[in-house]
This record gives structure tokens, sequence and C-alpha cells, in this order.
């Protein structure tokens, strides 16, 4: 298995942005900290969800994305001529706090432990794309593409507080393996799509 990294930390308050005409709260937008940042039951501090009943929470404290996928996304937004997609991808813009390497979605199951120096975070499912993922691409598709290629992510429970910061390596410490995490990303769009 590949080195464990998380390449960055990120975070980002609830702000109001146009989305097809309409003001929305969102938290998608984050941006990268330096330095260690406390983790907490509901998350990394200074991040905020603007919806609740979608994200956040104890089984959603903290969301982890792979960044092997972003020159896929690149490409993507490149051909969709979405704004400003000549310019790199920063970490954070797919909503995530944690921008891993080593580590994707089809090597993770729901119950396995991210095992960082100072705090240990558990993997309870996939991050489902909504509206919101579409505006933060620039373009109406990304979140379909999400849905098809099941390069979704994955939420983190807090399993024991403490601290984190960019530049750690961490341990994938195995849990039941019973449910992966792309195999209950697939089952649930499919139920999604055909209702």
């Amino acid at each position: 298995m590949p080195e464990l990294v998380l390449r960055s930390l990120n975070v980002s308050r609830a702000i109001a942005v146009p989305i097809n005409g309409q003001s929305v709260m969102t938290g998608i937008f984050k941006k990268p900290v330096s330095g260690p940042q406390a983790v907490k039951p509901l998350g990394v501090e200074g991040d905020e969800q603007a919806d609740p009943s979608v994200h956040g929470g104890l089984s959603k404290a903290v969301y982890a994305y792979p960044l092997e996928h972003y020159p896929f996304w690149k490409t993507v937004r490149a051909q969709a001529k979405a704004a400003g997609w000549d310019d790199e991808l920063a970490p954070g813009a797919m909503g995530e706090n944690l921008s891993l390497s080593g580590l994707l979605e089809s090597e993770v199951c729901v119950g396995d432990v991210l095992r960082f120096p100072d705090c240990e975070l558990a993997v309870s499912e996939p991050r489902f794309p909504c509206f919101k993922f579409n505006a933060a691409m620039g373009f109406n598709q990304a979140a379909k593409l999400m849905g098809q290629n099941a390069w979704c992510g994955f939420y983190l429970a807090v399993r024991t507080p403490g601290t984190i910061e960019a530049g750690q390596q961490f341990e994938l410490v195995p849990g039941p393996r019973e449910v992966g995490i792309q195999e209950l990303f697939r089952s649930k769009m499919s139920k999604l799509k055909n209702g």
C-alpha cells in the first residue's frame, strides 16, 4: 500500500452564494489551513456546514477526499469550460476537510479507522453530491459524474478527539470490512435513480 498522507487540511465558514438565481448557504468552499488544528466530536475547529440535515453531525463530522481524483476534475472542468477551468484546483475544492493521498474509496470500508498521531477518525459513509457540488465545480454535470465514477470521498466520525495537521502520515486500521464505501455509494445511487 502506498504511503498514506494528509496533504491538506481544509476548513470554511458557511457563506451565502448565488446558485440558480437564489442565495444559498454553503460550507463547500474549503481553504487550506496550516499548523495543528483541533478535531472535536463535531469536526475540525473553524469549519462549518450550512445544512446539518445533510452534512455534519457526529457521524459526518469530517469529510475526506483522495487527491488522486483531482486531475480528472480539472480535465472535465476544462471540457465543460467552467469558470476558472484553467486554474489549478486547490485542495479543498471538493468541499473536503482532509485532502488525502494514498487511499481511495475502493480501499475503504465502513468502520475502518484513520489513525493519526493525535486523533482517530472512523469511516462512516460515502458523500452524496448535491447541487452545491455542481456550483462549486462550475458545471451542472459534476454531481452526475461523481455518481458515475463513485469518486465520492467519505465521511468520518471522530473516534478520538485531538489535533491534526497537514503533512501528517496516518494508518488505516481495518474495521469489520463488511461494506465498502464505493459499494454503499453505488447501491444508494442506484436506489435513488430507480426510485
